[in-house]
C-alpha cells in the first residue's frame, strides 16, 4: 500500500541578511498558539497520475491565493515524514510580499464533539526567515529541505 504524497514550493530570496526562505504557519485551532514546529513549506496532497510539480504549483495557489512564481525550479528531492507521508519539494527564487496572501480554507468540527463545523485558513500567515530561524520553527521532518537548499546555493 502506498502512503500519502504531498508536494510543495520553498521560495527563497537573497538579501542583506543572506538567503531567506518563505514558510507558512499552519492554520486552524490546533496550531493557533504554537510557533516551534508549526511552520511548513506551502504544500498539499496529490494523487498520481497528477505530477508532483504540477501539484506543488496548484497547492501553492490554493494555500496562498496567488499564482506560483515562474521557475527555474530546483528539485530538493523528497523526504518521508514521521507520519509516513512522502513530501516532494522544489525551491524557486522569488520575493513574495506576505501581506498579499489570501489563504485557502478548510472546514472541521470545532470545538471537537460540538457538532459545529467552522472554517479555518489552511495557512494563517507567511513570513520570511533566515535558515537558522526557519529551523527553529518548521516541522522537523521538513528541515532536510533547508540543508538541500543551502547546498544548492553554495554550489
Amino acid at each position: 500500500m502506498t502512503g500519502k504524497r504531498s508536494a510543495g514550493l520553498l521560495l527563497y530570496r537573497r538579501g542583506e541578511r543572506g538567503a531567506e526562505v518563505l514558510l507558512g504557519h499552519m492554520g486552524g485551532p490546533l496550531w493557533a498558539r504554537r510557533d516551534a514546529g508549526a511552520w511548513s513549506v506551502p504544500k498539499g496532497e496529490y494523487v498520481p497520475p497528477e505530477e508532483a510539480q504540477d501539484a506543488a504549483r496548484r497547492e501553492f495557489e490554493e494555500e496562498l491565493g496567488m499564482p506560483p512564481p515562474d521557475g527555474p525550479y530546483v528539485p530538493l528531492g523528497e523526504i518521508r515524514q514521521a507520519n509516513g507521508k512522502v513530501v516532494t519539494v522544489w525551491a524557486v527564487e522569488s520575493d513574495l510580499d506576505p501581506e498579499r496572501i489570501e489563504p485557502g480554507t478548510f472546514e472541521m468540527e470545532w470545538p471537537r464533539g460540538s457538532g459545529t463545523i467552522r472554517s479555518f485558513p489552511e495557512i494563517d500567515k507567511v513570513a520570511w526567515f533566515t535558515p537558522e530561524q526557519a529551523r527553529e520553527r518548521m516541522v522537523q521532518g521538513q528541515q532536510a529541505f533547508l540543508e538541500r537548499l543551502a547546498a544548492h546555493l553554495e554550489g
